[in-house]
């Protein structure tokens, strides 16, 4: 029998590709978007006769009983925006998908006996006082400010996570994801890179915040969507939180830099104050990855940034 699975936020950026892939594989996939972030758009050309979507939310009870999550082997919790400029303009919708929504699909997984994974952030670190991140920081996170709607709620989907694990078995397992990209990211996102590359291919001032020094990991979306997969395919993930993300960090100002040169831009670099918030360092340590999930990422950020913005260049053509 065909491999049933369940991807929620499956219009988003990541949610779209993984479909892509798990179609490819054979399996039957049911999509759930709301469509409050995601795009109808990206699921063009999925395979129909393998692919149901539902234009619902993640927290509704009414997935519980639908008739087709029956048979269900695995579920994809990848609900929730995750660009500050969306989640910070739906805060309250961002808590419940991350919370409400998490604890819906773990009991949908919990009755139906199938695994999970649930994509958690390198959010969870907050603004780190350790560098790099081992999954066993427990963080500098700010309950008082405008990125909090994320970030804890991201955190307390990780503990609804434990408690399905540990009271009930449920096979779940946590992904706290690194800054992703690829030429999927919508061009008005508002995440970094698709910020940079598409001011310089509009010859813009390419706007940096704070003095440029703050530091990202930038991880290829086709290696970060390996790592979920595998996350899923290993029992020995089970109960697990797992950073997947790419070891090599850069500071901000280089990334403009090199969006320019690689863009053949004539932009400007200009210099804005930095959000409140926003995190100086970011780097995940990835030996959890390699040793349970053979994993690590293979796509240089040179030759990612450069696929990135040939496809941004014939979307804004």
């Amino acid at each position: 029998m065909e491999k049933k699975v369940l991807i929620t936020g499956v219009a988003g950026f990541l949610g779209s590709q993984l479909a892509k892939d798990l179609l490819e594989a054979g399996c039957v996939v049911v999509g759930v978007d709301n469509l409050s972030s995601g795009k109808i758009t990206n699921l063009k050309g999925l395979s129909e006769d393998r692919f149901i979507f539902k234009e619902m939310d993640a927290c509704s009870r009414k997935l519980l009983t639908d008739a087709d999550l029956h048979n269900l082997a695995e579920i994809y919790h990848l609900a929730s925006a995750a660009s500050p400029k969306y989640y910070q303009a739906s805060p309250f919708e961002t808590i419940n998908v991350n919370t409400v929504g998490t604890k819906n699909m773990l009991e949908l997984a919990k009755r139906r006996q199938a695994k999970i994974v649930y994509t958690s952030t390198s959010e969870a670190y907050g603004d780190p006082e350790m560098h790099p991140q081992p999954e066993s920081y427990r963080g500098n996170v700010n309950t008082w400010g405008p990125r909090a709607c994320y970030d804890e709620a991201k955190r307390l989907g990780e503990v609804l996570c434990y408690l399905y694990y540990t009271q009930y078995q449920t096979k779940v397992k946590v992904a706290r994801i690194f800054n992703t990209y690829s030429a999927g990211l919508a061009n008005d996102d508002g995440r970094v890179i698709s910020n940079f590359v598409t001011q310089a291919l509009k010859d813009e001032d390419i706007t940096v915040y704070g003095d440029g020094t703050q530091t990202r990991s930038f991880c290829y979306v086709t290696d970060t969507l390996n790592g979920l997969k595998l996350l899923m395919e290993k029992d020995e993930a089970n109960g697990e939180i797992i950073n997947i993300g790419n070891p090599i960090e850069y500071p901000i100002i280089e990334l403009a830099n090199l969006v320019k040169t690689l863009a053949n831009s004539e932009s400007n670099i200009t210099f804005h104050p930095l959000p409140e918030d926003d995190p100086k360092v970011r780097r995940p340590v990835i030996d959890k990855a390699k040793e349970l999930l053979g994993w690590e990422p293979v796509i240089t950020l040179d030759s990612g940034l450069a696929e990135t913005i040939e496809e941004y260049r014939k979307k804004l053509l």
